[in-house]
């Protein structure tokens, strides 16, 4: 048994929180609590904000112990040209990390998305060969580059879409898929294991979080290709789960996300929660109640995904409301312009208590590798 009772929907949760604590009292920040459970917390930056706000900047020293870079390792940022490379923004990223002992996150090598201009005319007109080396060439560039700093990559990013049609759920509005098959998948991990032996491989997704039938179809696709991949001896060490939750307009159930993660756990694999936040569109106007319920759905989340002994860590993609991509997506933000208030610091870089909810989570936690009593 969980040592928590499962209930039916996170937004059933009757969790009552404190307020949250002003960051200038500066107690112990989350990657503390994470530390003690053999466990990290972190988030995803963007080098200019270390570099410009400092406040910022002391948040993130304070808060992590794992960093990501929000867009500075993808590819349409890094390879304006063929062959021609700027890695300077994510060499910021990593430095910072370094200097303040913290764990760093290679996000992402293969993706369907956020590609440069060039890459996709060059696909089309490539043979096989030049087709696979166009994926490739990026694994080999950027993986060497950051060896020894960077200890897990996301090698594919987003592979399903049960949506665009396909009876086995994968992505098929894919540059990769449409050009090498599902097997750009095995050449993507065989040439990152290859390149960096010591690294750990991460497939990412999302949308496998809720208690909903897109969700499910998510989540049976992403079984189902794990299935063919492992018969394949494709070597994939863990599973990204992004975690950007909707709880007005899906409900998360604690006992079937738990069933799922026990699932992913059963082929051996590691897992993270990589990009973990929260649209509280459509939630109530007044924003004191809004982030309580926010948080009570954000501590039941957490709350299952610490209960598996193979989650390693908890990633908010970005840190403080103020940097936050829901204010600004069509889907998410709110149309009077207030900030939308889904990560653990506000945009005044206060904590919230969706800070209190995590940190929370980690303390009640077990040690990781353990099973919860």
């Amino acid at each position: 048994m969980k040592r928590r009772e499962f209930l039916t929907g996170g937004m059933a949760l009757a969790a009552t929180l404190p307020a949250g604590v002003a960051a200038a009292a500066m107690p112990p920040g989350l990657a503390t609590h994470a530390r003690a459970k053999g466990r990290y917390f972190g988030a995803a930056v963007k080098s200019r904000q270390l570099r410009e706000d400092a406040g910022f900047t002391q948040a993130v020293a304070q808060e992590c112990n794992i960093l990501v870079q929000e867009y500075e390792l993808k590819r349409g940022t890094t390879e304006p040209k063929p062959g021609q490379y700027d890695f300077s923004g994510a060499d910021q990223i990593i430095d910072f990390a370094q200097k303040h002992d913290m764990r760093a996150r290679g996000h992402a090598l293969v993706w369907y998305a956020a590609q440069p201009k060039w890459l996709e005319p060059a696909l089309q007109a490539a043979s096989d060969r030049g087709r696979r080396k166009l994926m490739t060439s990026y694994i080999t560039t950027a993986m060497p580059r950051y060896a020894g700093r960077i200890q897990e990559w996301d090698v594919v990013n987003e592979a399903l879409e049960p949506n665009d049609g396909r009876a086995d759920g994968m992505r098929a509005d894919s540059m990769w898929m449409q050009a090498l098959g599902e097997h750009y998948i095995d050449i993507a991990f065989h040439t990152a294991r290859e390149t960096d032996p010591r690294a750990t491989l991460f497939l990412t997704d999302y949308g496998i979080e809720h208690d909903s039938p897109r969700c499910e179809r998510r989540r049976t696709a992403m079984l189902k290709l794990l299935d063919r991949l492992k018969a394949r001896d494709v070597p994939i060490d863990a599973i990204g789960i992004q975690g950007h939750l909707k709880p007005y307009k899906e409900e998360f159930n604690e006992r079937r996300f738990a069933d799922f993660l026990d699932q992913l756990r059963g082929y051996g694999l590691k897992l993270e929660i990589t990009e973990f936040d929260i649209a509280d569109i459509g939630g109530p106007p007044n924003p004191a109640k809004r982030d309580s319920e926010v948080a009570s759905v954000g501590r039941a989340f957490i709350d299952v995904a610490l209960d598996n002994p193979a989650m390693q860590a908890v990633l908010c993609w970005g840190l403080s409301d103020r940097y936050s991509w829901l204010s600004n997506y069509k889907d998410y933000k709110w149309p009077d312009g207030q900030l939308s208030r889904g990560l653990p610091l506000d945009g005044s870089l206060r904590r919230k208590p969706l800070w209190d909810a995590i940190a929370a989570a980690f303390d009640d936690a077990p040690p990781a590798g353990r099973h919860a009593a």
